[in-house]
């Protein structure tokens, strides 16, 4: 699969169907993800893989991945959006 085609693929699977989610996947996809690291973006994939509200929560920082790893992603994308 070419990366163009990969590309497309993550931006159907960043479109969550809630807003919310969008707002935040959708930039990051488009602004950060090509210059990530390959084990970053196969963090990025492996967050598509979980479930709307458990990523918002995430998200919300209302909880936290038990993966130390996809709380990692997470972290990335809350940082982009809330810089301290």
């Amino acid at each position: 699969m070419d990366d163009n085609t990969e590309f497309n693929r993550l931006y159907w699977h960043s479109r969550r169907g809630m807003l919310e989610l969008d707002v935040l996947l959708i930039p990051f996809l488009e602004e950060v993800y090509r210059d990530l690291p390959k084990q970053d973006q196969d963090l990025y994939r492996k967050l598509l893989t979980c479930e709307d509200a458990d990523i918002w929560q995430w998200f919300m920082q209302r909880s936290q991945p038990d993966d130390p790893e996809l709380q990692r992603i997470v972290d990335m994308i809350v940082q982009r959006v809330q810089p301290d």
